[in-house]
This record gives structure tokens, sequence and C-alpha cells, in this order.
């Protein structure tokens, strides 16, 4: 079905894991998808497969650099209906040792990247009555874990920043969801685990089963389903849901 023919898709941190994901499941519904990213290789890979339209390299901790990639993108294939405010990044200490530089690091691209993707694009979206704007967050942002302190406060940030703008753009046609994936196979989390093994020791079956223990299905989140229920959220049946933080986490909250 292509229900969102005509609309054009912004998906950050586009090019890999879950962002990729999301960007082949808008393709399939008939969006045309601006995959955006740091490094050019993997962009132009997706597009290669048939998962978005066009890319434009950019840093959304950039704000300035981000708003002109945004804008060529808008150029180029029609305003940004559709804004995927996925690009992230996790870093691991006990709270002892997790400096203010961690703290920095860990809002700049997961807060303040959403914020300046939204900023780029949210203007539009209301002057047009239309617009759909997910942000890929966590089950970190609904709970606490522990040795990732500083990436569990940027993601409660995410999540209180949906939900205000939501309520401040109720009436204005556009939306504002984050989705909360759990523990996901990917790139990043397949890396964590060999890291982890490797400094403990411990087999990577043993870490999975302990990263798995609060998942009653007992197994990793796969990318597409995320990108489905990111799919949903833009979808014309989701009008009315604003506001809203979707675990897709297999029954862990």
């Amino acid at each position: 079905m292509d229900f969102l023919a005509g609309r054009h898709a912004l998906v950050t941190g586009g090019g890999r894991g879950i962002g990729r994901a999301i960007a082949a499941a808008l393709s399939g519904a008939g969006a045309a998808v601006t995959v955006v990213g740091r490094e050019a290789t993997a962009l132009v890979d997706t597009i290669a497969c048939g998962m978005a339209a066009g890319y434009v390299v950019a840093d959304v901790t950039d704000e300035s650099v981000l708003g002109a990639a945004v804008a060529g993108a808008a150029a180029a294939r029609g305003p940004i209906d559709i804004l995927i405010a996925n690009a992230g990044g996790a870093e691991s200490a006990a709270f002892l040792k997790t400096d203010a530089e961690q703290f920095h690091r860990m809002f700049a691209v997961n807060v303040m990247g959403v914020v300046h993707a939204t900023r780029a694009v949210l203007d539009a979206m209301l002057a047009r009555r239309f617009g759909r704007v997910v942000a890929i967050a966590s089950t970190a942002g609904l709970k606490g874990y522990p040795y990732v302190s500083a990436y569990c406060a940027a993601k409660h940030a995410v999540v209180g920043l949906v939900r205000a703008l939501a309520v401040e753009t109720a009436k204005s046609g556009v939306t504002v969801n984050a989705v909360c994936p759990g523990y996901t196979d990917t790139e990043l989390v397949r890396g964590s685990i060999a890291r982890t093994a490797e400094v403990t020791g411990r087999a990577r079956e043993d870490v999975l089963a302990r990263m798995l223990a609060g998942n009653p299905q007992q197994r990793l989140v796969t990318p597409q389903e995320v990108a489905a229920a990111v799919l949903f959220l833009c979808s014309p049946a989701a009008g009315a849901i604003t506001g809203t933080a979707l675990p897709v986490a297999g029954g862990e909250l």
C-alpha cells in the first residue's frame, strides 16, 4: 500500500541499523526518502539498495550544517512531511567514572540532534498544517539502566521533549511521538556484546543472556519491528496519536 505516496520523509542516521530499516519501510509505503548521516558511503549504499531516494551528509549536532542539508533535501524532493529523528549514540561507564564531557556528548547527539532536526522542518510543517515527527528514543528513556547514566538522562530528555512539543502542536495537524526500542539486533549492539565479552572474559552468549534478562521474549528486537512501529505512527490511521512514547521491547515495559 502506497499510503505515503507524495510524502517526503527525512531519516537522520539513515545509513545503518534502525535508521536504514525505517528508510526502507517508508520507501515501501511510497514516500520519497532522504537519508542523513555523517558518512556518504553507507548512505549511497542505502540508495543503491532501493531504500531511499536521496541523501545528504550532515552531523546532527551541528545546527547550521544540518539546516542547510535539510534545505537542500527539500529543494530536491519537496517539503519535508515526515521527520524521523533517529541519529544517536551510546557510551557506558559507572556514574563516578562518567565525566561532564560524556554527558555533553550524549546530550549533543541524542537530544540536540532531535532538537536541531525538528527545528529545521517544523515551521514549514505548521504552515502546511501537516507533519509527522518521530524521535527514536529507547527503553532507556522510560527506565533506568546501570552504567549508562548519561545515555539514560539524554533519552529521558528526548521523551520529555516529545511530550512537550506534542501538546504545543496538538491543534496544528502535526503529530510528535517517540518510539522506544529495547536492545535491537544492530551493529551497535553486536559490537557492544563483543567488547563486553572481550573485557570481561565471558562468552558472548552469556553477555547476550544478561542483556536480555529483563526481556520476557528473551530475544533481540529486529530493526524491521522498530520500523513497523514508526511506519504506523506516520500513517493516516495515527492522526490522533501524539505525545506517546511507544516501547518496542518484547514486553520489557
